[in-house]
């Protein structure tokens, strides 16, 4: 009888304990985000997928087609080509590819990447129904994407599609 009557006393007491704790969250303001309408800001460190960096002095990306972000992904989700063009210095980029279905987000590629061409991205909001949507050429995004507009609406082919 008396192992009963601390089992009530137990359960009442976490009963209002609990209580208690809803009761005080019930009076502080609401957390909830009404996404895709408000979105909380994002955090410094946050890692998208890698996307090329513009010069500002020419406009162009400043890779350097060393090929060494290349040889460091493990998951060997990057593919970089690039040509020797007469009267210019070193090699032009002419393909940069991600797969991004393949990445591990790991960074080692914006590690060695010493002309620090490419940086990681602040695109979260990734949506497709194919793997070819995750297939980016950041080479084209980079030519023909404002900075801010690379949000890819649910259902396209590719993000470069949802622009035009």
């Amino acid at each position: 009888m008396i192992d009963y009557l601390k089992e009530v006393i137990s359960g009442t007491w976490s009963l209002f304990v609990g209580l208690g704790i809803t009761i005080r969250y019930f009076f502080q303001p609401v957390v909830t985000v009404q996404y895709p309408y408000q979105t909380l800001p994002m955090a410094p460190r946050f890692r998208g997928h890698i996307e090329l960096v513009k010069d500002e002095e020419t406009g162009e990306t400043r890779c350097i087609v060393c090929g060494m972000c290349q040889k460091a992904c493990p998951s060997h989700c990057i593919t970089v080509n690039g040509e020797k063009r007469e009267g210019v210095q070193g090699k032009v980029l002419t393909e940069y590819t991600l797969d991004f279905t393949r990445c591990s987000l790991c960074g080692l590629c914006v590690e060695s990447c010493t002309p620090k061409a490419i940086t990681f991205s602040k695109d979260y909001n990734l949506a497709g129904l194919s793997k070819e949507a995750y297939i980016f050429d950041l080479k084209a995004e980079l030519s023909s994407l404002p900075a801010q507009t690379k949000l890819m609406p649910f259902g396209c082919k590719n993000r470069l599609e949802a622009k035009n």
